[in-house]
């Protein structure tokens, strides 16, 4: 339906967005819709951002897109943007040279996924080396509690209702940006 947890952050805590999502997209590829095309046309590389965030693709894996490997710790450029490992980070790497600002990747809800999983443990090693913020929806036993308790939050496994954007994920990322930032609400 267009609205995410994104517009709601706008209206109620006047976020003002950058937003560039397009439905079925992975992180690997060259494709003009693959997130790292779309990072260097959709945003303007001389507007300053507070933060960045970026989900971590569950579409990747079906669209056969191979993982990759994470680069030598020294490695700071010239990523293999057709993996998934190359594109996450392509993107950490464009982010902190044009934008200096934090950044967020977060995980999906996702019923058992073994290959999500893998990249999951992948991005944990990346922190390592790029020194980012992880909000692990994957792992948040609370939203699983919540969205059990009532499944009208959520329209499948990966996807929330504007029900599920609003109530569930919007605090979790307002509480995520407070943090990340530092400010007092």
């Amino acid at each position: 339906m267009g609205k995410s947890f994104v517009e709601y952050l706008q209206a109620r805590d006047g976020v003002i967005p950058t937003k560039s999502a397009i439905s079925g997209t992975t992180l690997a590829g060259l494709e003009p819709k693959a997130y790292t095309s779309r990072l260097r046309t959709d945003f303007d590389q001389h507007a300053s951002y507070d933060v960045f965030v970026c989900q971590l693709s569950t579409n990747d894996d079906r669209d056969h897109k191979k993982l990759g490997e994470i680069t030598p710790y020294t490695q700071k450029g010239q990523f293999d943007r057709n993996t998934t490992i190359g594109a996450i980070e392509d993107t950490l790497s464009y982010v902190r040279t044009n934008f200096g600002c934090p950044i967020i990747f977060y995980t999906c809800l996702r019923k058992t996924d073994e290959a999500y999983s893998e990249l999951i443990k992948q991005l944990y090693a990346l922190q390592a080396k790029w020194h980012f913020y992880i909000l692990d929806l994957w792992d948040n036993s609370v939203m699983k509690e919540s969205i059990k308790n009532n499944p009208s939050m959520m329209v499948d496994d990966a996807h929330p209702t504007q029900f599920g954007y609003k109530q569930l994920w919007t605090p979790v990322f307002e509480k995520e940006l407070q943090d990340v930032l530092n400010l007092d609400k």
